[in-house]
């Protein structure tokens, strides 16, 4: 049966990859990217029905717009792929002061998510990109109170989107189904290839476990779970996302910049 299936950052890389793939079984892709130029480029390449929708997620109010364009346009998805991410940038703060890594990899995809539960059913899916690059995350820098490399601040995003993952899964018991998956280490995306200058490995192994993840048997009942790639099972994040007082303090912040950002 095909599915609706939206993929932020869908104009290149592992998202575009995804994107086609799961369009070649069948389904139908909603494209996300910021630019409308490479939108439509992605489209062709997808083709089908493929949507698109433009939004810059370092901006928060982009965010909502996204939200509110996809939910007057479907009344339901079968499943959310939150793959944009970033991790060098040439500006590393937002207009309101938080580090980018944090807002496209952290808090968008949360608001975002948050803002389409109504159109998700109870068997929908949520996939969050996560890392094996995970850090504790120091509520300074999540509050842009203090700014680190960017290593540092991409691996503490990924650990943070990662924990809001198993936390939502927890709230929404009765689905729909959210789950963190690391597609694999030094895949052959631009950001890798920017920010560790290696060609890197075979996309195709990303995208195929986010297929899976998103329509997949495998994930049916994986709600709350990290998936990694590298070693190809369900397995446990970074130790500071099992520590109870830090994902309650890490969601306290997320929750705090969210609310403060509107």
């Amino acid at each position: 049966m095909s599915k609706t299936i939206l993929i932020t950052g869908s104009t290149d890389g592992i998202g575009l990859l995804t994107a086609k793939t799961l369009a070649s079984m069948g389904h139908n892709v909603l494209l996300h990217g910021r630019s409308t130029k490479k939108l439509d480029a992605a489209a062709k390449e997808v083709g089908g029905n493929a949507g698109s929708y433009a939004a810059d997620l370092s901006h928060m109010d982009q965010v909502h717009a996204l939200a509110a364009a996809i939910q007057q346009q479907h009344n339901h998805l079968d499943a959310v792929i939150n793959n944009a991410g970033v991790l060098n940038v040439s500006e590393t703060q937002t207009s309101d002061g938080y580090d980018v890594r944090f807002m496209v990899n952290t808090f968008a995809p949360y608001v975002l998510t948050r803002a389409l539960l109504p159109i998700l059913k109870p068997q929908s899916r949520i996939v969050n990109l996560s890392s094996a690059a995970q850090a504790p995350v120091d509520l300074d820098v999540l509050h842009g109170r203090k700014h680190v490399d960017d290593m540092a601040a991409y691996a503490q995003s990924k650990l943070a989107i990662t924990i809001w993952s198993q936390e939502l899964a927890r709230e929404l018991s009765d689905g729909p189904v959210v789950v963190a998956v690391n597609p694999g280490s030094l895949l052959a995306s631009k950001m890798v290839k920017d920010g560790f200058g290696v060609e890197g490995k075979d996309l195709q192994i990303g995208a195929n476990i986010l297929c899976d993840a998103a329509v997949g048997d495998t994930f049916a009942d994986a709600t709350g779970k990290y998936f990694d790639n590298d070693s190809g099972t369900f397995s446990k994040p970074h130790g500071a996302g099992l520590n109870v007082s830090h994902c309650a303090e890490v969601m306290k912040g997320i929750e705090a910049v969210i609310d403060k950002l509107g």
